[in-house]
């Protein structure tokens, strides 16, 4: 019977501990249901799709072609031209395009030069650039810069995402501030009645005027009034962390009454915040997304100064193609049968073109300035966080030290009022500032927390 008892004690005390457990909403489990449905987080994901698309339409300029051009003319019975011409060109890196013909024309009034033999004529040749457009040209430029384009629109959609993650962890630290305040005026607004029932059995005993009664009845409504606000405020920031609850097929969800936050988030900030992490930031700095993502904005406008300075060279366009009718033999193509082309342009001027070069170096310059000037902006943000944490850290500690005094100082003080030896007043006078003790170590404390995912943003380490 006895080892009956004691298994069902256990499992009283095991479903008890397991429920109480189910109704804390710890900032891991926030995170897990930031990062996995918040509609924001599920945005920032177009930017990589939008920039994957563009990549894809850039590589297409290298795609093979196949074209046929056939055209034709018969007038009264006789038959003028008909003209074929079909070829497959496969495009490369460098300003050189592979290319191979198939023409087979004929007709009474055919123009002499587009005269083939009776089964056609077949060529394969090669057409490049030897000045502008070899080493870099447009296409080249174009999926460089997709490429990158791509990149940095991850770093943006990581930026993104750090900002809710950092958002909803500012809102959790503000509900669980919220909370304790909660906590603490509800611990004294008992305080308050049991004093002020106390204080009425005393006056009608004759121990006590009637004066103590007023004051403990104004004692007990001002904790009412506090603890009216501190409901309030409370209620305001579970509302605020809801927004960023969110389940499957982006249904949003609201906290329940019956949930709290984890109490004991002291222990756990640099497990849960990674900030243990950050022993040494300077490596830290340099792999910041938003100086990453100029850098790469930086490496963008040097692909376009290089084809802007490769425009000031002469356009120079050659083309060569072996001829033969035989495609079945690689014999018949020998250089005695060819077709070749030779075009030249160049600009007097280069007007356009020098602009466009100085537009660009001015643009790299001033990406330039910007990087210098965000690297010392991070710099000095994350000294002047470490700086606060420091700081947050010692006052906490000394609050701590305050508080457990404070609640000596009030017990001693209701002791002695109990025989008589203290006045009502002194007792309010030391229980005030009691609370008032407790809510600043629970604000500093909020200001620790947010100090520590302060410097994670910074960061963008989230």
């Amino acid at each position: 019977m006895q080892k009956i008892l004691t298994l069902l004690l256990f499992l009283c005390f095991s479903i008890g501990f397991s429920q109480q457990k189910d109704t804390v909403l710890t900032l891991e489990e926030l995170l897990g249901y930031v990062k996995k449905y918040h509609p924001i987080v599920k945005q920032a994901q177009l930017l990589i799709s939008d920039s994957e698309a563009k990549l894809l339409k850039a590589r297409g300029a290298f795609d093979p072609k196949i074209e046929v051009d056939y055209s034709s003319k018969k007038f009264k019975g006789t038959g003028y031209y008909n003209k074929l011409n079909s070829s497959f060109k496969i495009p490369t890196w460098y300003g050189v395009d592979l290319k191979a013909n198939y023409e087979n024309n004929d007709g009474t009034y055919l123009n002499s030069e587009f005269k083939t033999p009776d089964d056609g004529l077949y060529s394969v040749g090669v057409s490049l650039s030897l000045a502008k457009g070899l080493l870099t040209n447009k296409r080249m430029a174009t999926l460089k810069k997709a490429k990158l384009y791509l990149k940095q629109a991850s770093l943006k959609q990581q930026l993104v995402v750090n900002d809710i993650i950092y958002n909803s962890i500012t809102t959790y630290f503000n509900w669980l501030k919220n909370y304790k305040a909660n906590v603490v005026y509800a611990d004294f607004l008992i305080n308050a009645e049991i004093r002020f029932e106390n204080v009425k059995k005393s006056y009608s005993a004759g121990d006590k005027p009637a004066v103590d009664t007023l004051e403990a009845s104004i004692n007990l409504k001002n904790r009412m009034l506090d603890y009216e606000k501190s409901i309030i405020g409370y209620k305001k920031s579970t509302l605020e962390l809801s927004n960023y609850l969110w389940l499957q097929n982006n249904v949003p969800l609201e906290l329940e009454s019956s949930i709290y936050p984890d109490i004991f988030m002291i222990d756990k900030i640099d497990i849960v915040l990674n900030s243990s992490l950050l022993n040494s930031t300077e490596n830290l700095i340099e792999q910041h997304p938003k100086l990453q993502e100029l850098q790469v904005k930086k490496e963008i406008l040097t692909v376009d100064k290089r084809l802007k300075s490769n425009n000031l060279l002469p356009k120079i366009d050659l083309e060569y193609n072996f001829l033969t009718t035989d495609y079945n033999s690689i014999d018949g193509l020998n250089t005695t049968n060819y077709k070749n082309g030779l075009s030249v342009s160049f600009p007097l001027f280069l007007r356009k073109e020098r602009a466009d070069l100085r537009l660009t170096k001015i643009k790299l310059q001033d990406v330039q300035f910007d990087i210098s000037a965000a690297t010392v902006v991070v710099n000095n943000k994350v000294k002047a966080t470490l700086m606060e944490i420091e700081s947050y850290k010692k006052q906490h500690d000394l609050l701590l030290a305050i508080v457990v005094d404070y609640k000596k100082l009030v017990k001693s003080e209701q002791r002695m009022f109990s025989l008589g030896e203290s006045s009502l007043f002194l007792v309010n006078y030391r229980e005030v500032k009691f609370i008032e003790s407790q809510l600043k170590s629970i604000d500093t404390e909020y200001k620790l927390f947010n100090g520590k995912s302060n410097l994670l943003k910074v960061l963008n380490l989230f």
